[in-house]
């Protein structure tokens, strides 16, 4: 015949003091999910009171028609157009005067050296050597290499058109180069003023205006309008 065993006195209170311990966790546990449950509800409540004070306020909201406007898009930046850099370039690109430019075929050959454009009469040429047009400006190259002799010849008419001058003086010497050859400057100038848009014509300065050594240029209208006489 089998008897029941009984567990030891100390491992049955061991046991009822945890059961007790998890039901008072389970019991907390359950407390405060329902009081969070009490508050989301409350906060529900809470807004749905806030919602119907503020209909109640404002009232009844229709939405207003469509006219059709469309808010304006914003006006794209214009990027900045450099005109003084291109006006600089475009105008470096017309003087690039060349030295191996053949003036030779162009020049009168009489007396006194002088170039005209095609359209224009030769009586143009002969009122230039009359002193007809009054000298308005002059540029002196002595002492200047070629290349800024070259660079001085650009400017000044560049600065002549602007001004509005008509005829100006460009005195380049009498210093010879190499032996037989042409003076140096003499020769490189003509060459310039014929690739030049703003020269109408040139002729050999008169004897009291520096002879042999300086150039008389008709030159087209400027910005200022013509002046002298025509």
């Amino acid at each position: 015949m089998s008897r029941d065993v009984k567990p030891p006195p100390n491992v049955a209170l061991r046991d009822f003091a945890d059961l007790k311990r998890a039901l008072k966790q389970a019991a907390r546990e359950a407390a405060a999910r329902l009081e969070q449950e009490r508050a989301e509800q409350a906060r529900r409540q809470s807004q749905v009171h806030d919602a119907a004070l503020f209909r109640q306020a404002v009232g009844s909201v229709h939405p207003l028609p469509d006219a059709g406007r469309r808010a304006p898009e914003p006006a794209r930046k214009a990027q900045p157009v450099p005109a003084h850099r291109q006006a600089d370039e475009q105008a470096v690109l017309q003087e690039s005067l060349s030295d191996e430019f053949d003036v030779e075929s162009l020049l009168e050959t009489d007396d006194t050296l002088s170039w005209r454009r095609p359209e224009l009469g030769v009586d143009v040429v002969r009122k230039l050597r009359r002193g007809v047009w009054a000298l308005q400006g002059a540029l002196d190259l002595h002492g200047l290499r070629v290349d800024e002799a070259r660079t001085r010849v650009s400017a000044f008419l560049r600065e002549a058109h602007v001004k509005g001058w008509r005829c100006v003086r460009i005195v380049h010497g009498k210093g010879l180069g190499s032996p037989g050859k042409q003076p140096v400057l003499k020769d490189k100038v003509r060459r310039w003023l014929v690739q030049s848009d703003r020269v109408l014509a040139f002729v050999q300065a008169r004897a009291d205006e520096g002879g042999h050594g300086a150039v008389v240029v008709l030159l087209k209208p400027g910005r200022s309008g013509p002046q002298g006489a025509s």
